[in-house]
């Protein structure tokens, strides 16, 4: 690979996503709701209502008898009420899904705009002649959508982390966030399926002759991501460590082989009569 070239692409994309205010609106959006709204809404109806229904009570229970034996079940069994456990648990075991949801959407906005952005902006022409290997090409697209998805992502996580510790001090007298699993979502999950999301972006955006169909097709790659939030909340699946560490092995093994068949499958000249005719 020439790093030199990946930089240069990638400088170059960063500035026109820099300069897009429709991408900014993005960027904050979902932060702003994910991050901050959804949770420090939920904490401060669970912190004034209280709860007697019957089905929520025995929804909370079900996910509790999920969580492995341990100090942290024997913890959350002892919260002095049902409020308590269902801020705790929604923090710590539902919320991950929900807050992946920053970096996999903005990411798929950024790199779905790549290729077809290019085209329309009538620069792929001298992309596509210039001494630059197609996989030096997409890497710097990988690493221009990577690296402000991810800056957004951890400003996203301490504002996410203020809101909510801020807000549930008093009730535990500590703070609840976060735990040893959001530290692998962030550092671990989180970059390798973004990494996914980017990669799959990127060879729907090369495909694609229009940024409309491109969206269409690449909405599909959220929803394995709406179904794990489902999952925790019935109880299906309990996000553990374990899971979450093979979870990202396993999804850095396809970005691997999915990066080495983009750049096979979308070759110079393909590049060009798919996009350029």
């Amino acid at each position: 690979m020439n790093w030199s070239q990946i930089r240069a692409i990638a400088q170059k994309d960063i500035k026109a996503i820099t300069s897009n205010v429709q991408v900014w609106i993005g960027l904050i959006l979902l932060p702003l709701v994910f991050a901050i709204l959804f949770p420090g809404v939920l904490i401060l109806v669970m912190k004034m209502v209280n709860i007697v229904d019957a089905d929520l009570v025995n929804m909370v229970q079900k996910v509790i008898m999920q969580l492995p034996e341990g100090d942290k079940k024997e913890q959350i069994t002892q919260l002095p009420t049902i409020n308590h456990q269902i801020i705790y648990i929604f923090v710590n075991y539902m919320l991950g899904p929900f807050f992946m949801l920053i970096p996999v959407l903005n990411s798929l906005m950024i790199a779905l705009n790549s290729m077809v952005g290019e085209k329309e902006r009538r620069t792929l022409e001298s992309l596509l002649f210039a001494p630059i290997e197609v996989k030096d090409l997409f890497m710097g697209k990988l690493v221009a959508t990577f690296i402000p998805t991810f800056i957004i992502t951890l400003a996203s996580f301490v504002l996410c982390g203020i809101i909510i510790n801020g807000l549930s001090y008093t009730m535990f007298d500590g703070f609840i966030f976060p735990n040893l699993s959001w530290g692998i979502i962030l550092l671990w999950v989180t970059p390798m399926f973004t990494g996914l999301v980017i990669l799959i972006s990127i060879f729907i955006s090369a495909r694609c002759k229009g940024f409309q169909e491109a969206q269409q097709l690449g909405g599909v790659v959220i929803l394995p991501l709406i179904g794990a939030p489902i999952s925790q909340i019935t109880g299906i699946l309990f996000l553990s460590p374990q899971i979450l560490l093979g979870a990202g092995l396993l999804l850095l093994l396809i970005n691997i082989f999915l990066l080495r068949r983009l750049t096979k499958m979308n070759q110079r000249h393909v590049l060009f009569e798919r996009q350029v005719h």
